[in-house]
């Protein structure tokens, strides 16, 4: 195997692990489990309609985004931009409980990215850039309150991910997240919802590609309908995610 290809496949690697991390993500369902008690997402047509245009027009794409500028200031060592990108991703979050996931998701994974990092067994720790210099100053600035699209642009840079392949890898976690949040309480089969994902591949694709040209101007989306049931959410009478 030669130098590129190894280059490659460790990538590969840690694009894999970072976007399957166990950062809590499956408990949350980001507003699907009141959208499905009130009937708004009852099969897989509703639901892949509902992720798909989530993806084009809702807040993961701003999420996605976000991720990006984190990407590119990790790469620069720019704490300030850091910093300020995750205060005006806080303030972008419409209710507590998006909140609470995005800064419970990002400090979990900011933890195990510092966990790897000091580990003992450097030999199989898989992250390959030794310099972590801004991300223990970020920490220590503030980043109990690490929103997870923070979190991960922060990771994916230091584990030397290229740009666009990460952003893939941050819409795609989210998208099974909310597949499988679907599958259980629609409820779907496994096959529907692994047809979902097939069925979203083309769309997730296209929105990689646009949030790495999106000027700091063009972050908005309409999210109104996500902000409604989640906080129809927090006061569910019963529910299977975390509130």
């Amino acid at each position: 195997m030669n130098s590129q290809q190894s280059t490659v496949n460790s990538q590969l690697l840690c694009l894999l692990q970072l976007a399957f991390a166990p950062v809590g993500a499956y408990s949350y369902s980001e507003g699907i489990e009141s959208l499905v008690e009130t009937g708004a997402i009852a099969n897989e047509v509703t639901l892949r309609n509902w992720l798909q245009d989530s993806l084009q027009f809702g807040a993961i794409r701003v999420e996605a985004a976000v991720a990006v500028r984190a990407f590119r200031a990790t790469k620069m060592a720019d704490l300030k931009a850091l910093c300020y990108w995750n205060s005006w991703a806080t303030a972008a979050k419409e209710t507590e409980e998006l909140r609470s996931q995005s800064w419970q998701m990002g400090r979990t994974l900011m933890r195990l990215l510092l966990d790897l990092r000091s580990s003992s067994r450097a030999s199989l720790t898989p992250i390959p850039n030794p310099s972590m210099t801004i991300v223990q100053e970020f920490v220590e600035s503030g980043g109990n309150q690490c929103n997870f699209a923070i979190g991960f642009g922060i990771a994916a840079a230091c584990w030397q991910i290229e740009e666009e392949a990460a952003m893939l890898g941050y819409l795609y976690s989210w998208a099974t997240n909310l597949a499988s949040a679907g599958v259980k309480l629609i409820p779907l089969g496994q096959t529907a919802g692994q047809q979902l994902l097939l069925d979203l591949r083309s769309q997730i694709s296209c929105t990689a590609q646009e949030v790495l040209t999106l000027e700091d101007d063009e972050l908005g989306s309409c999210s109104w309908g996500l902000a409604l049931a989640s906080m129809a959410h927090e006061t569910q009478y019963t529910r299977l995610f975390r509130s």
